[in-house]
C-alpha cells in the first residue's frame, strides 16, 4: 500500500510533475525581459549591428535656461547621459490645477541608454525646481553607428 501511494497524489492536490512545470513556466516569464536584453546585446556585439532601443531620448522640459544647463551639466557628470540638446523658448499650454496655463520653457533633449532612463528620471524628479517635471523618453529605432558608439564611450564610467 505504501508503493502505491507514492505514485498516486492525493485527491486534490497536484502532481510534482504539474508543480515543476508552473514553476519554469513561472522563471521563464519572470526573466524574459533580463535574457532578451542579454540576448540582443550578444548579437549587437557579434555581428556589430544597433539593436533598436538601446538608447533613447529623454525629453524634460525646465522654466528657464540656467536651470536647463544646472540639469544638463548634472546629468553628463553623472554618466546618465552622452549628449544634451538644450533647445530655447518652447512655448508651452497645459492643464495645472484645473486652469489651462501658459508658459514659455526650456526643452532638453537627453541621449543616454534606454537602461538609464530610469535612474535618470529619478535624478531629473530630484533636483528638477518643479512639482511634476515633464520626463519622458522615446526609443531611437535606427542611428548611425558610429554616433551611437560614441554615445556608448560617453556614457563609460572612468
Amino acid at each position: 500500500m505504501d508503493r502505491l501511494g507514492s505514485r498516486c497524489p492525493l485527491p486534490g492536490y497536484p502532481r510534482p510533475s504539474v508543480l515543476l512545470c508552473l514553476l519554469i513556466l513561472t522563471a521563464s516569464f519572470l526573466t524574459y525581459p533580463m535574457l532578451r536584453t542579454l540576448s540582443l546585446q550578444l548579437h549587437s556585439a557579434v555581428t556589430g549591428s544597433y539593436v533598436s532601443g538601446t538608447y533613447s531620448i529623454v525629453f524634460v522640459n525646465c522654466p528657464n535656461e540656467q536651470i536647463a544647463r544646472d540639469i544638463a551639466r548634472a546629468i553628463l557628470d553623472k554618466k546618465l547621459a552622452a549628449s544634451v540638446n538644450i533647445l530655447p523658448k518652447a512655448s508651452s499650454l497645459y492643464f495645472w490645477n484645473g486652469e489651462i496655463e501658459e508658459a514659455t520653457e526650456i526643452l532638453l533633449l537627453i541621449k543616454t541608454k534606454t537602461s538609464k532612463v530610469h535612474m535618470l528620471s529619478s535624478y531629473v524628479r530630484l533636483v528638477h525646481p518643479f512639482e511634476i517635471p515633464e520626463v519622458f523618453s522615446l526609443p531611437m529605432d535606427q542611428g548611425d553607428v558610429h554616433y551611437l558608439k560614441w554615445l556608448e564611450e560617453g556614457m563609460e564610467e572612468d
